[in-house]
């Protein structure tokens, strides 16, 4: 699922694998499987959406600036980050895993194909004409529209979750800029080995699209650097819940599972950390 957010964005990828975990994390589970599960979902998600050049808000901030394509992206991003994920989703995580999934409903309502076949379209529609917000807005309309006409065959919308992706994006293009005073020249004084773990560790505090929207504002910069703010920037994103903006929309999802129904800090960057780690060793070693 993490590397699906490639190709129906971050955001998109982080609901549903969020929605998947839902049956298989129980409220009386150990704290310590739930943090490890959030930790390494946020981490792979940071880091899955770089297979493309639309997907992840990070590489979105800066594609554009600096001619990054997908192809591009799969060369020097896609191939390390798919590697990372599948060592934190299977060596990292597969131990804590409590598999549950007898107690997910069977039975379920089956979906015709043709109604498939139409939400794919929908997606592909939404993907395509992003940057088109006529053409996206009427796409998504009808999908409301879908919806509404067919409650069977569609569980409950989460505007709530996806809209809170959206106000962090759209602060992030109002208020990004206002850090442009301190960030810009602490980006500047480091070199790009430096830069690479500096951005890891300041995504936790002020996001990694933010990180990379302001890079993408400083002429003549490297390659090098360019991949060392952005690489650093995704592999830190699941420190904290504000270090990517899907997180919210996944925390609000699977608090509910948690003691108090609060995810805690501390908790979170601990169970992130390594996940981080195999992040920032693979996009920086391979």
């Amino acid at each position: 699922m993490p590397l699906l957010g490639s190709l129906i964005t971050e955001p998109a990828a982080m609901t549903l694998a969020a929605i998947m975990l839902l049956p298989l994390i129980r409220k009386d589970a150990p704290e310590r499987f739930k943090y490890a599960t959030i930790g390494v979902l946020f981490v792979n998600i940071s880091i899955g959406g770089t297979l493309t050049h639309f997907a992840a808000p990070p590489v979105l901030m800066v594609a554009g600036s600096w001619g990054w394509d997908s192809a591009y992206m799969l060369s020097h991003f896609g191939w390390k980050s798919a590697l990372a994920v599948l060592i934190n989703a299977t060596v990292l995580f597969r131990r804590h895993l409590i598999l549950e999934t007898h107690e997910v409903a069977e039975g379920g309502r089956k979906v015709p194909l043709p109604m498939q076949a139409l939400h794919l379209a929908l997606v592909a529609g939404i993907v395509v004409f992003a940057h088109h917000p006529p053409v996206f807005m009427g796409v998504f309309l009808l999908f409301m529209a879908v919806a509404a006409a067919y409650p069977r065959h569609h569980d409950r919308l989460i505007l709530r979750e996806g809209l809170l992706v959206a106000s962090f994006l759209a602060g992030l293009v109002f208020l990004g800029g206002l850090q442009q005073w301190w960030l810009e020249p602490l980006l500047l004084s480091l070199s790009p080995d430096s830069v690479y773990y500096g951005a890891a560790a300041l995504t936790a505090v002020t996001d990694n699209a933010a990180l990379t929207y302001l890079g993408s504002l400083v002429p003549g910069l490297s390659d090098d650097f360019k991949y060392a703010l952005v690489a650093g920037a995704v592999a830190g994103g699941g420190l904290t819940v504000i270090a990517n903006a899907p997180n919210p929309a996944g925390a609000a999802l699977l608090r509910g599972r948690f003691a108090d129904g609060q995810i805690a800090p501390l908790g979170l960057l601990a169970a992130a950390a390594l996940p981080t780690l195999v992040a920032l060793v693979c996009l920086k070693v391979l």
